[in-house]
């Protein structure tokens, strides 16, 4: 993987097509901005969660088409794609034949039955469901209230409990949601690996593996994250990308003092930054380099290959401080957020659980163009490939319309605004969006970021120096947050 910037987008976000960012990409206010781009996953055919909840992978010709990811590799860009192991949507093909066929569909295994998976674990009850013994559930980590479950009536009026971690509706004989994939059958081994070589039939280098550590599931575990099973999971999984000379890139939240980004390091992969949000905004909230620098530094001194970023499609994380802020620290970083218009997602009211702050980065920052400006350089000189969402690009705001138009589960669109072209081409004369596209471009051309570059950091009294050189090339970031500005020198 090259660690050269990233765009984040919807194929629909700037324009309406993929061919009108394609098109974006290639006017001379974005040339040699960007080296690669990742494409959420509406680019597939879906139906909820704005591309999550998968029906098939074949591109949705509404948005997209081959035709602009070859244009991407001509103008010499990357793509980064999602592959969602855990779970399909209820509209899949495979989902349907199971509703159609009940027990004759050859699918029947490829979801998990939940009376099989907790046979001998639990007593049955009334409802037709077992519900396994306490427990078995004790240290279970849950998406929603109750349990994961969706009943599906076969053709004889017989209804079968399916696990079901996420999102869900009944409407028979039409269901809703996301159903987890049975990695225990042969039929969804064959079916990732189909996937694989599809998405690496587009043009693919990066895959994104979204929820993976959902997918491995046994009687008592936490069923997020189990071990060893997660990285039994993982191993097949990238033997059956390497053929295709695929980058894996697992997405997992997890808190830093759990250190599992360290053992996704130590295990040879790529892994997101999701510490680098929360640590930018506390030092330039607070005035202070010291916990930003320590993690820089943690980065460098183990070597340790990510994907880092400001914001994103989901919220902003804060979950995955824990160990790295003091609680007392992490929790005033939520409230500052808030009172500047995020919302707080919580897993069903336990905040201490698992949580996140929806906002745009530029909100988030009290819409600050200055603090912007110092946190995309912190950004685009940490260790790592950064990546950027588009309306933080545009230095969008929080769009609490739309969060009112999608209703009571739309907190994240509140920084998912899709821009027209005219509103691109507007912001593209604001002065806070030319210097981010010049502080990219620079990134991206660059030679002192070229492969093999030596980052060092260095931090004292409120400023923080990174630095990295390559050869004969220098280039040098130093931020005074005490007064709020920074100075890049190229040497």
């Amino acid at each position: 993987m090259n660690n050269k910037p990233m765009l984040n987008a919807y194929p629909d976000s700037m324009g309406g097509r993929l061919s009108d960012i394609v098109s974006l990409l290639g006017r001379d206010e974005l040339k040699e901005a960007f080296g690669s781009f990742y494409i959420l996953p509406s680019i597939y055919h879906s139906d909820l969660d704005r591309g999550f909840s998968v029906i098939d992978y074949d591109i949705n010709e509404e948005l997209a088409g081959r035709q602009d990811l070859e244009e991407l590799k001509k103008l010499g860009i990357d793509l980064k794609l999602d592959f969602i192991l855990n779970h399909a949507s209820t509209g899949s093909p495979q989902f349907r034949d199971l509703v159609k066929r009940g027990e004759q569909s050859e699918y029947k295994d490829f979801f998990i039955n939940w009376n099989d998976f907790w046979q001998g674990c639990g007593s049955m009850t009334e409802e037709g469901y077992i519900q396994p013994d306490r427990k078995y559930l004790e240290n279970m980590f849950f998406r929603k209230p109750g349990l994961p479950i969706l009943m599906v009536r076969f053709p004889d009026g017989k209804k079968v409990p399916y696990w079901n971690t996420f999102y869900q509706e009944e409407h028979y004989p039409l269901y809703l949601g996301q159903m987890d994939l049975n990695i225990r059958s042969p039929k969804v081994w064959d079916f990732y690996k189909e996937t694989l070589k599809k998405i690496a039939s587009y043009g693919a280098d990066i895959v994104r593996l979204d929820a993976f550590a959902y997918a491995p599931k046994e009687p008592g575990a936490k069923n997020f994250l189990n071990e060893p099973g997660t990285w039994e999971l993982l191993g097949r999984i990238q033997e059956l990308a390497s053929p295709h000379k695929l980058t894996l890139l697992p997405e997992i939240h997890a808190t830093y003092e759990e250190q599992i980004y360290k053992k996704l390091s130590d295990k040879g992969y790529v892994t997101y930054d999701f510490f680098l949000p929360g640590l930018v905004i506390d030092a330039i909230e607070n005035k202070r380099s010291t916990y930003l620098a320590a993690w820089a530094r943690e980065l460098v001194e183990n070597d340790i290959k990510v994907v880092n970023m400001l914001g994103c499609h989901d919220g902003i994380p804060l979950l995955d401080l824990k160990g790295i802020l003091p609680e007392t620290e992490i929790q005033n970083l939520i409230e500052l957020i808030v009172e500047r218009g995020g919302l707080v997602k919580n897993l069903h009211g336990q905040k201490n659980m698992y949580y996140q702050v929806n906002a745009t980065y530029f909100s988030a920052l009290g819409e600050s163009e200055q603090k912007l400006l110092m946190a995309r350089a912190i950004q685009l000189f940490m260790p790592g490939k950064p990546q950027i969402w588009y309306l933080d690009l545009f230095a969008g705001k929080n769009d609490h319309e739309a969060v009112k138009r999608a209703g009571a589960s739309g907190h994240k669109e509140i920084n998912r605004t899709n821009l027209t072209a005219a509103e691109v081409n507007e912001a593209l004369k604001k002065e806070v969006v030319q210097k981010q596209i010049e502080l990219i471009r620079f990134r991206n051309t660059c030679r002192a970021f070229e492969e093999g570059a030596k980052v060092s950091v260095e931090e004292e009294a409120g400023i923080l120096r990174i630095t990295w050189k390559k050869d004969t090339f220098c280039a040098e970031l130093m931020v005074d947050f005490l007064n709020e500005r920074y100075e890049i020198r190229e040497i």
